[in-house]
């Protein structure tokens, strides 16, 4: 299977670069979808309860807020590689995370339930990508208005994942 160093630069928009580069270069998608999503609920299933609602500083997501938007955003990120997958040629739009945010009422809802929501998520997002042929993963679309490729976004999916796992230990 495909490492991410094999990637090419024009397989994705540079805004994205920064959660590629965040997996580890020399490993396989597949061990990257795994080992994010087992760093991630290593993390929180062993987070004490009073650190759950906690944000870092005023106007900053809680833990709970910030696994919420991680949930979703893959949800969106597994869609664009079903299109890319699927060699869709419609351009894909780019999402507000921030809005999303703002709709999701993570009060109400059980930390966790939405540990086992990420775990039922990533599960999904890798029989996704294990479906996927060597021609699905490298075909490239138009995400955001940028150039982006099926196996890219399993990249920025785990990427994405590291990323808030290095504000959860920095921060929280």
């Amino acid at each position: 299977m495909i490492k991410r160093n094999s990637l090419s630069p024009t397989e994705y928009g540079t805004f994205y670069s920064n959660y590629i580069e965040l997996v580890p270069a020399d490993i396989t998608l597949r061990t990257a979808l795994d080992d994010s999503a087992a760093v991630l609920t290593e993390y929180l299933t062993n987070l004490p309860e009073e650190k759950v609602n906690h944000a870092y500083a005023s106007g900053k997501w809680t833990v709970k807020e910030a696994l919420q938007h991680i949930i979703d955003t893959e949800r969106i990120f597994a869609y664009r590689a079903l299109c890319l997958g699927r060699h869709d040629e419609t351009p894909l739009p780019s999402f507000e995370h921030k809005q999303y945010a703002v709709w999701a009422d993570v009060t109400r809802r059980e930390f966790e339930r939405m540990i086992e929501e990420f775990r039922t998520v990533r599960k999904s997002t890798i029989s996704l990508f294990n479906g996927f042929s060597e021609s699905d993963l490298q075909f490239t679309g138009s995400v955001g208005g940028g150039p982006m490729s099926c196996r890219a976004m399993g990249f920025i999916i785990s990427g994405h994942t590291y990323h808030h796992m290095e504000i959860f230990r920095d921060r929280y």
